[in-house]
């Protein structure tokens, strides 16, 4: 296997980081995960846009070049002779060891930043069709999501609190946990969105950017499978509404399911001891997965 780190190929053992680049020491970047089937990156496009929106928002540099990147990606996949695979796409500030901008403010120069760009894939994740067929169990995750922290709806590399929460929830058979704001609003899973059927249409949080006029920002990702996911209901004639929902909008649901690039769409079918409906994968739920295996 060859990785791509800032254009160049070496071999997975010989992929390398300083040991002072910011990602490592301080957890200063941003990541991607994307699917690939048949050759092709499944939303490349959305991913990247995403990326670059994350990078130019929280200055870690500007302007991230999307097209080159995206070329980089499908060398990538040909380098490692795959046509199905998982990418993972990692940015960092670079080497903590050159000057960061900023550090020249005393006579008005700023230093250009060195970013570290790295591109590695490998054999998409085989989940078992148990899961799908009859659905999974969720948690509460213990820590909230903090609509005043900037960071908290983009990918970056300060995921510990999410991991961790997603851990302990495989102690006790979760397969996701589920996170709340401060406020109490649902925000999503750890490594997931979320969506909540109910009376036959579907109810999301508000995503960044999505958020009503004067409202505080949400901490919510907006999630690439997400939004297709959304299209593809709006197009089968199925309501989307985005909304500020709580704990008992979780547990008033019809149908709960969770998105990310590698699951696709995953049913839930229990929230800690409480049933979701008919402690089934529901219609909404089973169609929504069959337009995403299409």
């Amino acid at each position: 296997m060859k990785v791509w780190i800032n254009g160049q190929f070496v071999e997975m053992a010989d992929a390398r980081i300083g040991l002072f680049d910011a990602g490592l020491q301080h957890g200063i970047g941003l990541f991607e995960t994307m699917l690939a089937r048949g050759g092709a990156v499944l939303r490349l496009e959305a991913h990247l846009s995403r990326l670059a929106e994350s990078a130019r928002v929280l200055r870690l540099f500007e302007p991230l070049r999307i097209e080159p990147l995206a070329e980089a990606i499908q060398l990538t996949l040909e380098k490692n002779e795959m046509k199905d695979a998982r990418i993972r796409v990692t940015l960092t500030a670079g080497d903590m060891g050159r000057p960061f901008a900023g550090a020249n403010a005393a006579d008005g120069r700023a230093a250009a930043p060195q970013p570290t760009v790295m591109i590695h894939a490998q054999p998409p994740t085989r989940y078992p069709d148990a899961l799908f067929e009859n659905g999974v169990a969720v948690a509460v995750a213990e820590p909230r999501a903090n609509p005043f922290d900037p960071f908290a709806s983009h990918k970056t590399l300060m995921y510990w609190p999410r991991i961790a929460a997603v851990q302990r929830a495989g102690e006790v058979g979760c397969a996701e946990a589920l996170w709340f704001s401060v406020t109490g609003e649902l925000a999503g899973g750890s490594v997931s969105s979320v969506f909540l059927a109910k009376d036959g249409r579907l109810r999301v949080p508000f995503a960044r950017g999505e958020e009503p006029e004067g409202a505080p920002r949400s901490p919510v990702l907006p999630g690439c499978t997400r939004a297709a996911v959304a299209m593809w209901a709006e197009g089968s004639g199925i309501e989307v509404e985005r909304a500020r929902l709580g704990i008992d909008d979780v547990l008033a649901a019809d149908e709960i399911f969770l998105t990310n690039s590698s699951w696709g769409v995953m049913p839930v079918v229990r929230v800690e001891r409480h049933e979701v409906g008919d402690g089934k994968p529901g219609p909404i739920a089973r169609r929504m997965r069959e337009k995403w295996l299409a």
